[in-house]
Parts: C-alpha cells; structure tokens; sequence
C-alpha cells in the first residue's frame, strides 16, 4: 500500500514541478492558436480548458491504461516505477511537446511536424508509420469493448454484430465536426472515465486486498525479461507514441498556449493514475503473477476487466466500471480513425471541409479496420504496442529538433533528447529479440539497442554544437 501513495504522490509532484520546468523550457506565449486563427469549424473549433482536457484523455486512454498495465503488472510490482517515471519524464513530455509544437504550426500532425524539423524522409515514413499504427489503434479499440459487450449480454449477438455497430458508430464519429459530438459528449465520458477508476481503486481498499510493495524484481511467469518488454507491453500507461497523433488534434482546439500543460501534460497525468490503478488491481485481486497471467491467457484482457470489476464491486459499482472499460476504448478508437483522415488529408492536400472529401478517406480506413478485426487481438496488441513506442520515439526526437531550432538554449533539448534516447534503445532491442521481430537472443538485442541509442544521442550532440 505504501508503494502505491507513493506512485501517486510522485505523479502528483511531477506535475507540479517537472511539468512546470517542461512548459518553462517551451516557453508558451500569448499567439493565437488554431482554433483562434483557422476556425474552420469542423477540425480546428475553440474549446475550454476543461472540456479539451477531458476529451484529450478520452482520446488518449482506450484500453491501453487499462489492458497494458494488467499485462505488465505480470512483471510484478516493478511496473508501477515505470508508470510513474516514465510519465512524469517521459509521456507527459511527449504529450505536452507534440501539442504545442503542433499548436505553432497550425495544428499539424506528427508526420508534418517531423518532415518540417528532422527532413523530407522522415516526413514519408511518419505518414506511412502513423497511419498504419492509427489503424491498427482503431482496430484494437474495436475488438476489446466489442468482446466486453459480447461477454456482458451473453453472446445473445454475435461478436461480428457489436464490431458491426462500433464500426457505424465510427463512421459518424469520424465524419461530424469535433464539437457536435466529441467535445459534447466525451467529457461526460471523461467523468465517467475517471469514476471507473476511482470505484476500482475503492474496491481494492473496501475489499481488503493486499497490494504488494515495490521490488526490483523480475516475477513474469513466462521469463519474460523485464527489459525491453515491461516498457513496450505497459504501453499507454507510461509513455505512447499514440497520444503523438492525438495530441495535435487537441491542439486545433485550445484557445491559448498557456492552457498545454494543463491539457497535455495533465492528460497524461491522470491515464498514469487509472493504470496505476489497474496494475495495483492486477496484482492484489489474483495474489500473484502466475494467476493473473492465467487470467489474461484464459480470460482474454476484456474477460479479466469483467472479472476483477465484478468481483470487487458487485452489479453496481461493476457496471460503473465495465461502462469505463467500454466507453475508453470506443473513443479512442474513433478519434484514431480521425486522426487517419487528418494525415492522409494533408498527404494528398484534401480540403476536409466538405463532408464528401471526409468520406472519401474514411470509407477505406475503416474498411481496412474491419478486415484487421479478424486477425487475433494478442498478435494486434504485439504489433500496436511496438509500433507505438517507436512512434513515441520519433515523436520525441521531432520535439528535440524544434527544441534545437527555436529555443535560444539549445541544452534545454535534453528534456526531449534523453526519454528519446532511452524509448530508442527500448524499441530497437524489442524489435530484435520479440517473437514478432527478429527472435534474437538478449546477448545480441541488448548491445545492438544500446549502440543504436548511443548512435541517436551522439547525432544530437553534433546538432547541438552546431547550433552554438
């Protein structure tokens, strides 16, 4: 229990003072904004404070805090000092950075903003990267609440049905201006969203479950070695290269600069606090990682959801929760295939303002979708999450170059430069030994991922001493 006030309370403090160095280096300032200067009423719409925070992190969450942190809770208690740490230094800046860089290029994605700062190249294989991993985002976020539902009414529908209706209900989702059913609607899911975590976490007190104490300790029943895989499987929870494809479009929404910190970094925050949450569940509802691990295998990720939110808190404060577990990854799916139109709109110069051109780039993305929903969600999930970190890796290097760029302190970059660094040695040596990459042993993935990181940090000291 001390082990997870104590997660919290570092979460609180690192909002409090890391973010507030991070927003210092940055150096937001009284411009207009996107939504101020484009107004287009369909993408780039004004929105308050709060309401841009509560649909940034309905956009943000999904199932990854949720199905990520049950997954690397399987490492043990260790999870929770990457959760926390890789947040508060890492994902909260990645978060924070890619909105605002956004924000000053008039609401861009992360593929434009990386062929702006890091080249040409670059801006072809983050269109062609981000898209796939958007589709695949979508796609998972179609499967995991489809098979809750499914669970939840008995199979009397198939599971082919509720994809079937999800799917429709992304159409639509995708196709209306932001702020006729995203920015009305998803912060009342936000509201629900956290008391989902908030009924969890009072089950795990009511209930009298034992939360194990942090330990530096390697407990996954399968051997799997806590480097790189805890940091790839945790995901969203910590640090995601998804909220990279997000963030900007918050960005087309906040009316002032000086509003990022609370909206990206803070967004980031609390997904951190409902993954802690799950992985504290995780680990005190089945007793040890063997079990929880034969729940995931057994269950399915939807299934141990159903089991740990029936349990702790009976029909009422289950159904609270199962509603967040649906309702997550359902508006995180839409805003994926969102996102998709946004960057395939500006790779082909499409005007979005006609619902016709928004159609014309919706209708295969999410057919695409629909064919993936075949495929199983563990080999989705595999795929989605390394994806992602390595999006989150190039996302953070863009943000350091900008840094570089624009900043009359170049050194400040090192807020961006060092989780780089380090997300580049995770996805590369992930790449290498995973099942799904290249099934190398560790004696071989661990040098080359630390090689390679080193040769990424050593090209950004030789900017930085070009820059001066």
């Amino acid at each position: 229990m001390i082990s997870l006030v104590f997660s919290f309370l570092v979460l609180i403090i690192g909002y409090l003072t890391y973010g507030r160095l991070v927003e210092k280096v940055f150096n937001p300032d009284d411009r207009k904004t996107p939504a101020i200067e484009i107004n287009d009423g369909v993408d780039c719409v004004p929105m308050k404070t709060w309401k841009a925070f509560l649909v940034q992190l309905l956009n943000i969450a999904g199932t990854g805090p949720i199905f990520g942190a049950l997954m690397g809770a399987c490492f043990g208690p260790v999870v929770f000092l990457w959760i926390i740490f890789g947040s508060v230094l890492g994902g909260a800046v990645h978060d924070y950075m890619c909105g605002m860089v956004s924000s000053r290029n008039g609401g861009n994605s992360i593929a434009e903003l990386s062929g702006k700062y890091l080249g040409n190249t670059m801006r072809w294989v983050m269109r062609l990267f981000s898209v796939l991993l958007l589709i695949l985002t979508g796609t998972v976020f179609v499967t995991s609440p489809a098979a809750l539902i499914s669970r939840l009414t008995n199979d009397v529908l198939p599971l082919g049905f509720w994809i079937s209706v999800i799917l429709i209900y992304y159409v639509i989702a995708t196709l209306l201006p932001i702020d006729k059913l995203i920015g009305r609607l998803y912060p009342v899911f936000g509201v629900i969203l956290i008391l989902m975590a908030l009924s969890v976490l009072s089950g795990i007190f009511i209930g009298g479950y034992t939360i194990p104490e942090i330990q530096l300790k390697d407990l996954h029943p399968d051997n799997l070695p806590i480097w790189p895989f805890m940091f790839i499987t945790v995901a969203c929870g910590a640090i995601s290269g998804f909220h990279a494809t997000q963030s900007p479009m918050i960005a087309k929404c906040i009316t002032s600069e000086k509003e990022g910190r609370k909206v990206f970094y803070g967004a980031m925050i609390a997904e951190s606090v409902i993954a802690l949450i799950w992985a504290a569940a995780g680990v005190s509802f089945y007793g040890t990682t063997q079990l929880l691990n034969d729940a995931l295998t057994n269950l399915g990720q939807s299934g141990t959801v159903y089991d740990i939110s029936k349990t702790m808190l009976g029909n009422a404060g289950g159904f609270l929760a199962i509603v967040g577990v649906v309702v997550c990854p359902i508006t995180s799916g839409d805003t994926a295939f969102r996102s998709a139109r946004l960057i395939i709109a500006e790779m082909v110069n499409l005007d979005q303002k006609k619902i016709k051109n928004r159609l014309i780039i919706t209708i295969p993305l999410l057919l695409c979708g629909a064919v993936l929903t075949q495929l199983d969600f563990n080999v989705l999930w595999r795929y989605f999450s390394w994806s992602n970190q390595t999006l989150a890796m190039i996302a953070l290097w863009t943000a350091t170059a900008y840094l570089i760029k624009e900043s009359n302190n170049a050194i400040k970059s090192l807020v961006t430069a060092l989780p780089a660094t380090f997300m580049s040695a995770v996805s590369m040596t992930y790449i290498l030994m995973a099942k799904e990459g290249l099934k190398l042993p560790s004696t071989v993935g661990y040098p080359i991922g630390i090689i390679f990181a080193c040769v990424l940090f050593g090209i950004y000291i030789f900017k930085l001493t070009r820059q001066k």
